[in-house]
């Protein structure tokens, strides 16, 4: 609150609120931000180092996933948290290119504190900046970017495979992007002329015990539970699947109430109707034809006793999103109350079984005529391991799901980065003013990804980007030469299958920027004074002593 005595103003604020302007201020977030960059900028690449974090309860994650790391990272400086945003965003929309994202915004803002040192104002840089991204933007669209058919399984193969090219799956990555292509296919829907790639439609399950190459694509759904009792089947074929997501046990009434009895046979008939209840419930089932329950809550044991006799599976307490996918697997609708239960309800599968998985019992659902819904099955040495596949597979499905619905793929390898430098650099010029040193200082920043994948594998990274700009340049210009890991020189990523979508690297620009445009506006932070936890024990009546 500003109020004016005698001609001063005065900052009425709280007592112990820091307060920091202008250049400190812009000093302060960049290299709160620049910080954060650096944690994730030695992940990026196939020759990039993990990190160890271990949270304040002591569980450790051993990951190079540039999400992954920023989530479990405590970050504490307002600027540094709008970065973590930047890197679950990528995450959401694409899956991949979460480091490329922060390491862009890391460098952008490393390159306008250079600008602000020549005095150029902060809103000439952000302008400069929206024009640089709005280019690149279109380039990539018009000249970089390939249109590729979204059936074509060999460059969803590819796109899956450097996607998991970073992660610490190396070794079986051909497996998994395999697994990641299959499932994808399997999912795919055309609403109207659009193609929809939902990859929430496949369940992935992960058990430790065997190795990653017992990872299995199982056409239908696992379950993670077991029969509801022993004496049930334990293998069903030519399975008529109920979906219920009520509880097949007696219900207790709202309102509290009381029952006088006067003598033990009132008892007696309370006990038979519950049990006439349960019987019920049963004869519903079968007379629906369903040989397989499964229940969203709970099932009485007697319940479960009458279902056994009957030969019917049952499984009971299954999460809501395993029943929605059931119903997209087997085509079954799923039910409210057991009496509404018809034939017409019913989902069909050829098998279900119950299967023993590392230590624990599982349902395996499969065989239905088109499962429009399917899991994914991680096996791994340790529980770590298996952790890392999962984030990995995940990665690889989104980015596989994005390529068949743009169809458009560009070069991976830091190919198209040093590509779009190159061609702002020469487009700069005509921008004019000062926002075009803007627009030279984004295309330096975009250097920093082939920069860090040649750092990362041990290269020199001077000499190998001194050869990416010459063969992205001139007479024989090839705007597909990235970095070629194994020798740190420049190589044609197309014919090296190093293929990234188009979107990975349109939203990781455009994220970038508009984090950095975001931290060099502000040039004022007003922090109020953190409250002290208090003592423990020391509440209300407490005593310090």
């Amino acid at each position: 609150m500003d109020t004016v005595l005698q001609g001063t103003p005065i900052l009425v604020l709280k007592e112990g609120t820091e307060r920091d302007r202008g250049k400190s201020a812009s000093a302060s977030n960049i290299a709160a931000a620049r910080a954060i960059a650096d944690v994730v900028r030695t992940t990026l690449g196939p020759r990039g180092m993990d990190k160890m974090l271990v949270d304040s309860m002591g569980d450790i994650t051993i990951t190079n996933d540039g999400v992954t790391i920023l989530k479990e990272v405590d970050v504490e400086h307002p600027a540094a948290k709008m970065l973590v945003e930047v890197a679950k965003t990528q995450d959401q929309q694409c899956g991949d290119g979460t480091t490329t994202a922060v390491v862009i915004a890391g460098e952008l803002l490393k390159r306008a504190e250079a600008l602000l040192e020549q005095n150029i104002h902060p809103t000439i840089i952000t302008r400069g900046y929206q024009i640089a991204v709005e280019e690149a933007t279109r380039l990539l669209a018009s000249e970089i970017g390939t249109t590729v058919k979204p059936e074509d399984e060999a460059i969803l193969l590819d796109c899956a495979t450097t996607a998991m090219g970073s992660k610490g799956v190396f070794g079986s990555r051909d497996l998994l992007a395999k697994i990641a292509v299959k499932a994808v296919l399997k999912i795919v829907e055309k609403r109207g002329d659009r193609t929809i790639a939902d990859v929430d439609q496949i369940k992935v399950e992960k058990r430790h015990g065997g190795t990653i190459a017992d990872t299995e694509l199982i056409d239908g759904i696992v379950v993670d539970k077991e029969r509801g009792h022993p004496r049930m089947p334990r293998t069903v074929k030519g399975a008529k699947i109920a979906l219920l997501n009520s509880s097949l046990e007696v219900k207790k009434t709202e309102i509290e109430s009381k029952i006088n009895i006067k003598n033990p046979a009132q008892i007696q008939s309370f006990l038979d109707e519950e049990d006439r209840n349960y019987r019920r419930m049963v004869e519903s089932v079968k007379a629906s034809g369903a040989n397989v329950v499964i229940c969203q809550k709970g099932i009485d044991d007697v319940v479960l006793h009458y279902l056994a006799k009957e030969g019917i599976f049952a499984v009971k307490q299954v999460k809501e999103s395993d029943l929605q996918k059931l119903a997209r697997a087997t085509g079954a609708k799923i039910v409210t109350g057991v009496k509404d239960l018809t034939a017409a309800d019913l989902g069909k599968a050829e098998l279900v079984e119950e299967k023993k998985v590392g230590d624990d019992d599982m349902t395996f659902i499969t065989g239905a005529v088109n499962p429009r819904s399917v899991s994914i099955l991680i096996r791994g040495g340790t529980e770590h391991v298996t952790q890392e596949v999962e984030r990995s597979l995940q990665d690889a499905l989104k980015v596989v799901s994005s390529v068949i619905e743009d169809g458009v793929v560009c070069p991976g390898g830091g190919a198209t980065e040093i590509d779009l430098a190159v061609k702002l650099r020469k487009w700069a010029p005509s921008v004019g003013g000062r926002e075009q040193l803007a627009v030279e200082a984004f295309a330096q920043a975009l250097e920093v990804v082939p920069w860090a994948l040649t750092e990362n594998g041990g290269f020199d990274a001077i000499n190998t980007l001194i050869e990416l700009r010459g063969a992205h340049d001139g007479a024989n210009a090839n705007r597909n030469t990235g970095v070629n890991m194994a020798t740190g020189k420049a190589a044609d990523m197309w014919k090296m299958h190093v293929v990234e979508p188009s979107r990975v690297k349109r939203q990781a620009l455009s994220s970038a920027v508009e984090v950095a445009n975001m931290v060099l506006r502000i040039d004022d932070i007003i922090a109020s004074k953190k409250s002290s936890p208090s003592p423990p024990g020391g509440g209300p009546g407490g005593h310090d002593h």
